[in-house]
């Protein structure tokens, strides 16, 4: 009999939970849980299991994707009051192996595993060694990257926030606007206060002054508004930036997976806004970036997916 895990994808609003039997999630069995309503997650996954009727007993590991950073098995959400362990999780089920990991680490674990049918090819990925690094980026609520290697002992996937880290200067009045309406703003011009939910309103504020939130601003450019269309090509062009320069600090071969519901809402707009040519945009190294290929992940249930493969490939 397959061993049967618990998983859980932990946001800063919702959690979404699933059993899984090896690296195989059981679709039917997610479910969402608003966190708002909850203490904490052990008090979700007992809710989880009570509602599902799982035989806890059966359950031989667990693994959680937190929205935050980890550190020596302990994650600390970012926008949510919650601190996570093992040693919580413990209390809920005796699972033989228990795993906390960043969101992006799962995300980088559910490489390779993701259906065909749930990437959109951005930029055509060359032939590789099936051990070249990967990198997988997520834009969403925040921003965060984590590249992903194949090695001889398994997968490893190290965890990162470089979200934070200073959004780079493209060149051009727009991008000197940008960035020192972000320094003035939120003390630092960050990536993930331009690359992010909050970062597309960010942007559109300091080119035009007014207010708005990134869902607006995309429906807007849906129906043809030029303010909105230069914010779009505005985020996209430093998307591509910021990516190009995390590929040549990892040099992912094995491909760049972009996850994340903005990633998800900019994919339209990729190539009509200069996202490909900004990424090459790196002087005598602007051919060697053509190595890189791109996709877009569609697939909702990724993190799931990546934690469950995390636990049946464990030693």
């Amino acid at each position: 009999m397959p061993e049967r895990s618990l998983v859980a994808d932990i946001g800063g609003t919702n959690t979404r939970v699933a059993l899984a039997e090896g690296p195989a999630v059981d679709a039917g069995s997610v479910r969402r849980f608003a966190n708002a309503e909850h203490s904490g997650i052990a008090e979700v996954l007992r809710r989880y299991l009570d509602e599902t009727g799982t035989d806890r007993d059966r359950i031989t590991g667990v693994c959680v994707a937190a929205a935050g950073p980890v550190r020596d098995g302990v994650a600390q959400l970012t926008n949510l009051d919650w601190t996570i362990d093992r040693d919580t999780l413990r209390t809920v089920l005796t699972a033989e192996r228990v795993a906390v990991l960043n969101d992006l680490q799962a995300q980088g674990h559910a490489i390779g595993h993701i259906a065909p049918g749930n990437l959109i090819e951005v930029l055509p990925q060359p032939d590789a060694s099936r051990h070249a690094a990967k990198l997988v980026v997520g834009v969403g609520t925040g921003f965060n990257a984590a590249p992903v290697y194949d090695t001889a002992a398994g997968r490893f996937v190290p965890p990162s926030e470089c979200g934070h880290i200073t959004l780079p200067d493209t060149g051009g009045a727009r991008a000197a606007k940008i960035a020192e309406a972000l320094r003035r703003d939120h003390s630092l011009a960050s990536v993930e206060e331009a690359l992010s939910g909050r970062g597309i309103g960010n942007v559109h504020r300091a080119l035009h002054g007014e207010e708005a939130k990134a869902a607006e601003i995309l429906g807007a450019l849906e129906a043809g508004d030029d303010k909105a269309a230069e914010t779009v090509r505005a985020v996209v062009r430093l998307l591509g930036a910021v990516i190009g320069d995390l590929a040549l600090i990892h040099l992912p071969f094995g491909g760049i997976y972009l996850v994340g519901g903005v990633t998800r809402n900019l994919a339209p707009w990729l190539d009509a806004f200069g996202f490909a040519g900004q990424m090459r945009a790196k002087g005598r190294f602007g051919p060697f970036m053509e190595q890189f290929g791109v996709s877009v992940v569609t697939d909702d249930y990724a993190a799931l997916t990546g934690c469950a493969s995390h636990l049946a490939h464990q030693l």
